[in-house]
């Protein structure tokens, strides 16, 4: 765990959950699995504040705990978990994208609360899609629960261990901590409920203050103290599926810009038939059938058998190795690649980018030539890169200095003697890989969430006029809900002055960049962790 890592977890917790939790979530991930007396203790903070933080972080799986043979528990901070924070929009967006905005608003709300039930989300989605609707239109609780068995179906959520039910003994005391199962094929099965109802509208405050009584106001609503049918299973986002996905676009895109559309297409709809049964940390997709995928194409796609044929051929031919053929019953047995290939071909295009903005357009020229090449000496880079000497040498030393390349010595004899010995360059991709993924996290993710948190870097109004901003934005909505005439709203609107209207779009537009910034920098960083997970766990 590096500095740069455990300074944005740092960031994300103090952003996203306040300071108490950011102490103890840093406190244990600077120490690793600590028992409660000891966080206590070495944190300084109130035993019932600590708890409470802790349930907080247990809540959003931040934290685990594990019951150790003495008979305490302790608790680790999951810090791969808390920089997932930093996907939280490209999850949203995602199911968005996938399935509208009722998707959108049930992953969000389960980001939101770490974990919850399917009756919760239902009725919290209902009721805030209800209040972006027209008067006199409501959203039914029956469509929201489609969607999220949509989700459920396709493992976007899953469900949360359970407590496994045991007779209990009067005699035997609870143990410290409670072991939390869940069956694998459970972790996608919907409880069947009927949630008969419609989303509802906040009471607006002059309807608060008629002094309805409050029993009235729940018998009203529909809601009753009983527990809900689903009480105790509760839901959470599966972040894996979400990875696999962004990781399916990353091929598609991949073999479009090396092949074409029709190929992508193919490979599409491999990884699609592929998506449930195949696990996210998987080299390959599950075997598919040629007759199989001809079946499976998109409807409006004619294409011939004899075609999609040859293009499974030209795929698995390839030297990037996208698609691999390993069997020919069912007309030919086909895996796509998932992990090695890809990262790798998103991976070099990200090093030739990134090397001009540090060293140079020339230093790109050496580096794609030693990747290409393999190993090379000095006189070779010189001469295929058609450098000078001088400035090769320089460039050279300059990228061994900062672990772009390496250098390795080939002795002709054993004593090493620097006259009889080979030196060649040669790029050490891993590491490479490593040493930008840090960078990522200290350049990019760091000062993006600092500059949020702290300091922007950028012209920014001063705080009067914010507030006066969202006054009149305030004053606008309640006018505009009463009926008001197009005069009176101009006249409202004119309280912000020409130059304080152009403050607020510059920082506007400011933020935005820093929100743009932060999303490229996740894709960065979830390419490169991709591409090093797949050389560690290659064969």
């Amino acid at each position: 765990m590096t500095q740069a890592e455990i300074k944005l977890c740092s960031l994300l917790l103090q952003e996203h959950f306040g300071e108490i939790v950011e102490k103890i979530g840093t406190y244990l991930i600077r120490t690793g699995p600590q028992p409660l007396r000891m966080i206590v203790n070495d944190t300084g903070l109130v035993l019932d504040q600590v708890k409470k933080a802790l349930c907080v972080l247990i809540q959003h799986n931040l934290v685990t705990y594990q019951l150790q043979k003495r008979g305490f528990v302790e608790y680790e901070a999951q810090c791969k978990r808390v920089l997932r924070i930093l996907r939280y929009p490209r999850y949203i967006y995602t199911a968005k994208t996938l399935y509208n905005d009722t998707g959108e608003l049930i992953v969000e709300e389960l980001l939101l609360n770490g974990k919850m039930t399917m009756s919760a989300v239902v009725r919290k989605v209902a009721d805030r899609l209800t209040e972006t609707m027209e008067d006199g239109k409501t959203m039914d609780y029956a469509d929201v629960s489609n969607t999220f068995v949509r989700l459920a179906d396709t493992h976007f959520v899953q469900r949360c261990p359970l407590v496994p039910e045991t007779p209990e003994s009067p005699d035997a005391p609870p143990p410290p901590a409670p072991t939390l199962v869940i069956n694998e094929k459970d972790m996608y099965v919907v409880p069947r409920l009927n949630l008969v109802g419609k989303g509802k509208r906040r009471r607006s405050c002059d309807e608060e203050e008629e002094g309805e009584p409050k029993a009235k106001k729940q018998k009203q609503d529909g809601e009753s103290s009983e527990p809900p049918p689903d009480d105790g299973i509760y839901w959470q986002v599966n972040i894996d599926r979400f990875h696999q996905h962004f990781r399916d676009q990353g091929i598609v895109s991949a073999v479009a810009n090396r092949m074409d559309q029709t190929s992508s297409e193919i490979v599409r709809t491999m990884l699609r038939m592929s998506e449930v049964t195949t696990s996210s940390s998987a080299p390959y997709t599950q075997p598919l059938s040629s007759n199989e995928i001809f079946r499976s194409l998109p409807a409006g796609y004619n294409i011939a058998k004899q075609v999609l044929d040859q293009y499974l051929t030209l795929l698995a031919d390839d030297p990037l190795e996208f698609v691999g053929k390993s069997g020919d019953s069912g007309g030919g047995m086909y895996t796509v690649s998932i992990l090695y290939f890809w990262t790798l071909s998103h991976f070099r295009p990200l090093i030739r980018f990134s090397l001009p903005l540090r060293f140079g357009s020339r230093c790109a020229r050496i580096f794609r030539l030693l990747l290409r090449k393999k190993h090379l000496e000095q006189k070779q880079v010189e001469d295929f890169a058609m450098i000078p000497a001088k400035e090769a040498k320089d460039m050279l030393y300059k990228m061994l200095s900062e672990n772009f390349v390496s250098l390795q010595e080939i002795p002709k004899t054993p004593d090493h003697a620097p006259s009889r010995t080979f030196y060649l360059y040669t790029v050490n991709v891993p590491s490479s890989a490593r040493m930008l993924l840090h960078r990522c996290y200290k350049d990019g993710g760091v000062a993006s969430q600092g500059g949020r948190s702290h300091h922007v870097a950028v012209p920014r109004p001063p705080r009067r006029l914010l507030e006066k901003s969202q006054r009149v934005e305030a004053i606008l909505a309640s006018m505009q809900a009463t009926g008001a005439e197009e005069a009176q709203l101009q006249e409202i609107e004119e309280m912000i002055t020409a130059p304080e209207r152009q403050q607020l779009e510059n920082l506007k537009r400011n933020v935005n960049k820093i929100d743009a910034s932060e999303n490229q920098v996740d894709e960065t960083i979830f390419v490169l962790e991709s591409f090093i997970e797949s050389t560690v766990k290659k064969p």
